[in-house]
């Protein structure tokens, strides 16, 4: 059904938070012919969304990025993180100690792995840590730490300094966001201040997100583009969309 273009601004921007709560995403484009409005405005509905922090922009509309619980999140984009956890299955390492974030891409790449050859396993993540109980050649590791409940994770200092203790030869961490320039970006301070610890502990650090982060920017800067050794994606490596980072990491 036709909308009113008539509607009052925050008329319109209360639907649109429905729809991203509901369904995740917003058409630009779709939603400016639902509303009988120019783009451009739909845009700024978006820009004001953003500025909320419930969406974050990317290329023809926006994404649900508001407080949903780990459960919820695990469920966006799950065909691509079950094909990034197949791409980084081959990467997974023998008889050495490795550190993975609390996110639910790595998450999803944990349940993938049915047993391992002598790994040690750092991980601020809850869910990840219960996964990872009386696994074959496993031997998994919690930080300290405060809990972050969205996230299911436990951050602050003594996570940090639990990270930092370990020399790992790899660590798998993904992010809310990756741009070329400014590398990858987080929502809260506290997830960036982990994944640094473990990048800084690693010899190698891995990368995993999905598409949908591509190009888009979030609050707190976190890993720059430098610090990065492999970009995984659910992508085949020679998708057009991966150019912008062809120059700066290994792509896989």
């Amino acid at each position: 059904m036709t909308v009113s273009g008539s509607v009052a601004n925050e008329d319109r921007r209360e639907e649109l938070r429905s729809e991203l709560r509901t369904a995740g995403v917003i058409d630009l484009n779709a939603s400016a012919v639902r509303w009988q409005v120019h783009p451009m405005t739909i845009r700024r509905d978006l820009d004001f969304l953003e500025q909320e922090g419930i969406a974050r922009r990317v290329r023809g509309g926006a994404i649900y990025v508001g407080a949903e619980d780990f459960q919820q999140r695990q469920g966006r984009e799950l065909a691509a993180k079950r094909r990034i956890a197949q791409k980084l299955l081959p990467l997974l390492p023998n008889k050495t100690a490795i550190g993975l974030d609390a996110s639910t891409t790595v998450f999803q790449f944990v349940n993938s792995i049915a047993r391992a050859e002598q790994i040690s396993v750092i991980t601020n993540g809850l869910p990840t840590f219960e996964a990872l109980q009386n696994r074959p050649g496993i031997r998994a590791y919690l930080t300290g730490g405060e809990s972050e409940e969205e996230n299911h994770s436990l951050v602050g200092p003594l996570a940090v300094t639990a990270v930092s203790g370990f020399l790992l030869t790899r660590c798998f961490v993904s992010t809310t966001s990756i741009d070329p320039t400014m590398g990858t970006s987080e929502g809260t301070t506290a997830q960036v201040e982990v994944k640094r610890a473990m990048a800084d502990a690693s010899e190698h650090v891995v990368l995993a997100a999905d598409s949908t982060k591509l190009g888009t920017r979030s609050l707190v800067r976190a890993l720059p583009m430098s610090r990065i050794d492999l970009l995984v994606t659910e992508l085949d490596a020679s998708d057009p969309r991966l150019d912008p980072y062809r120059n700066l990491v290994e792509i896989l």
